[in-house]
C-alpha cells in the first residue's frame, strides 16, 4: 500500500481499507509473528518462560495490562516494545486532535468535516512510533491533565458559552486515542484520579465536567507498579484493579548468565574502552553476584528491590576504573583487576535502600560487604572450599600460600601499579601460581592473574589472611605474622 497516493477518505474506500481497534491490531500482528516464529520482545532476557508468554496471552485476550514488579525489571521496556506489534501506518482525519479514524469519527471536528467534505475529507498517516504515550504518575497529576477540562481561552476566542462542547480542552488520554497509553507507578496516582479511569477502562468513554459527552476511545492501557506492600505512598484502588484485564508479575534474573547478558547489552561503553580494557569472564560474573548478594543482604530493604541498573553501572564504573589506571600508568591496554572493584562502590551506594542496621554501618561499608560476600559465594565454583576449622595434622591446598605470608610481610598491591609490576608482585607467590594452574589450568593470562588476586581476597574473607587498606592500595599479610614480627 503506497500511502503517498492515498490522501482522502475516498481513496481509502477505493482500496477497501478496513479499520480495526488497536487491541485487534495488536492481536492480529502478534498472531502473525508467533506463526512466523519471530521474536516479539527482542533483547529481553530471562522472561522467555514466564513474563513474555503471559504478556502475549494478555494481548491475545485484548486485555489492558498491569506489569507488577520491583524497580529495574524491564516493565517500561516491555510496554514500549509493544509498539512493534502495531501496524506501521494508520489513517487519521487530518487536523484531528484525537487521531480520529476516518471510518469511525469521534470528535465534533471530524464528524462535521466528513459530513461537509464526504469522500474528499483529507486524511494523514500516523506512524506507529507516534502511537505511544507515557505518563509518570505523580501526586500532582490532575483529572484535567489526563482527561481534559473546559478551556476559557478557547471559549473566549470562539465566542462560545461554557455549555458548548467545543470549549473542551482534551487531556492526554483522549489525545492518545488509537494508541498505547502507559501510566508508570500507578499506585502513586491519587485515589480520586484513579476513579476517573473507571469508565475509560470498562466502557471506553470519558466525562469532562458536566458535559453529556461520550467518546468511546480506542486505547491499549499498560500500567506499571511496584508491589503494593512496598510502596507507602498509595495503592491501586480495588475497583480499578478489577477493571485491568491481566496483572503480570515481573522478576529479577534467576541466573548469573542471564543477568550478565542484560548487563553487557545495556552497559554504555564505547569501542575505545572495549578495545583497551579486557574483562575476564569471572569478573563479569562477580558483577552480577554482587547484585544477587544485595537482594539477600540483611543491611538492605529487600522490598525496595535491587535494580538491574546497579549491575550495569558497576560494569561501567569497573571499565572506567581500569581505563583511568591505564592512563596513569601509560599502559596501552590492560585487564580488569579485583582491586578495580573498589572503584565501583559509588555505583552501589546510590542504588541500595538501607534498613536501620545498614544506615548505622554506612553505605560504603555495606558496598564493601557485598563485594566480599560475592567473592565468598563464587569461590567454591573455581577452587576447593576453604574450611573454617581443620584438624591439627590436616593439610589444605592453601597452606603453602598462608606459610608464604607468614614469612613475607611486605606484599602490596597498589591502585596505580602498571601491568608489569602488578603481575611481578603476584608472581612472587609461587604457591599461588601452582594452585591456580592446578585447579584452573586452561585459562588466558588475564583471567589467571585475576584468579590469583581472587584467591588472596577469598583467603582474607575466610579469615586465613589479613588485608589492610592504605592510601595507595592494599597490604596483605598473615593473620598473626605481623604481630609476632612486631614483638
Amino acid at each position: 500500500m503506497n500511502i503517498e497516493t492515498i490522501k482522502t477518505l475516498g481513496d481509502l474506500k477505493k482500496i477497501g481499507y478496513q479499520s480495526k481497534s488497536i487491541k485487534d491490531e495488536l492481536r492480529d500482528n502478534l498472531i502473525e509473528k508467533i506463526q512466523n516464529g519471530d521474536t516479539v520482545f527482542e533483547g529481553v532476557w530471562g522472561y522467555e518462560n514466564s513474563v513474555i508468554p503471559e504478556l502475549e496471552t494478555a494481548i491475545l485476550s485484548r486485555h489492558n495490562i498491569n506489569l507488577l514488579g520491583l524497580r529495574g525489571q524491564a516493565k517500561t521496556r516491555l510496554a514500549r516494545m509493544m509498539v512493534n506489534l502495531l501496524d506501521e501506518y494508520i489513517p487519521v482525519v487530518e487536523g484531528s486532535e484525537i487521531n480520529d479514524d476516518p471510518f469511525r469519527p469521534l470528535s465534533r471536528y471530524a464528524i462535521e468535516l466528513i459530513v461537509k467534505e464526504k469522500d474528499n475529507t483529507p486524511i494523514s498517516w500516523m506512524h506507529r512510533n507516534e502511537r505511544f504515550y507515557e505518563k509518570l504518575a505523580t501526586p500532582d497529576v490532575t483529572v484535567a491533565d489526563l482527561i481534559g477540562d473546559v478551556d476559557p481561552i478557547k471559549a473566549a476566542n470562539l465566542k462560545l458559552s461554557y455549555a458548548d462542547d467545543r470549549v473542551i480542552h482534551f487531556g492526554m488520554i483522549p489525545r492518545a486515542n488509537r494508541s498505547i497509553f502507559v501510566i508508570n507507578e500507578l499506585p502513586d496516582l491519587q485515589a480520586r484520579i484513579q476513579v476517573a479511569l473507571f469508565n475509560i477502562l470498562q466502557e471506553g468513554d470519558i466525562q469532562i465536567r458536566g458535559f453529556k459527552l461520550r467518546l468511546p476511545l480506542d486505547l491499549q492501557f499498560v500500567f506499571t507498579a511496584n508491589p503494593e506492600d512496598y510502596t507507602n505512598r498509595g495503592s491501586i484502588v480495588t475497583p480499578l484493579k478489577d477493571r485491568i484485564g491481566s496483572q503480570i508479575l515481573t522478576h529479577y534474573p534467576e541466573t548469573l548468565d542471564i543477568a550478565r547478558k542484560i548487563t553487557e547489552q545495556e552497559a554504555n561503553l564505547d569501542t575505545a574502552q572495549l578495545d583497551k580494557v579486557s574483562v575476564p569472564s569471572i569478573a563479569k560474573r562477580l558483577i552480577e553476584q554482587i547484585s544477587f548478594e544485595a537482594r539477600n543482604s540483611e543491611y538492605i530493604d529487600v522490598k525496595s528491590g535491587i535494580s538491574a541498573r546497579m549491575s550495569i553501572t558497576i560494569f561501567e564504573n569497573l571499565m572506567s576504573t581500569a581505563e583511568r589506571r591505564s592512563m596513569l600508568t601509560s599502559d596501552k591496554s590492560t585487564a580488569v583487576r579485583l582491586l578495580d572493584f573498589m572503584g565501583v562502590i559509588p555505583a552501589i551506594t546510590g542504588k541500595v535502600e538501607l534498613v536501620y542496621e545498614g544506615e548505622q554501618e554506612g553505605a560504603s561499608f555495606v558496598a564493601n560487604k557485598l563485594i566480599a560476600a560475592a567473592i565468598k559465594t563464587m569461590f567454591p565454583d573455581y577452587f576447593p572450599e576453604i574450611q573454617k576449622l581443620q584438624h591439627k595434622d590436616e593439610t589444605t591446598p592453601y597452606d603453602k600460600i598462608i606459610e608464604w605470608f607468614f614469612e613475607e610481610s611486605n606484599f602490596e598491591l597498589l591502585d596505580d601499579m602498571n601491568d608489569e609490576l602488578f603481575r611481578n608482585e603476584l608472581d612472587r607467590i609461587d604457591a599461588l601460581d601452582k594452585l591456580v594452574l592446578k585447579y584452573q589450568p586452561e585459562l588466558d593470562v588475564d583471567t589467571r592473574y585475576f584468579l590469583k588476586e581472587f584467591v588472596l581476597w577469598a583467603l582474607v574473607e575466610h579469615k586465613k589472611l589479613n588485608k589492610n587498606r592504605f592510601t595507595k592500595g592494599y597490604k596483605f599479610n598473615d593473620l598473626y605474622g605481623s604481630y609476632i614480627n612486631g614483638l
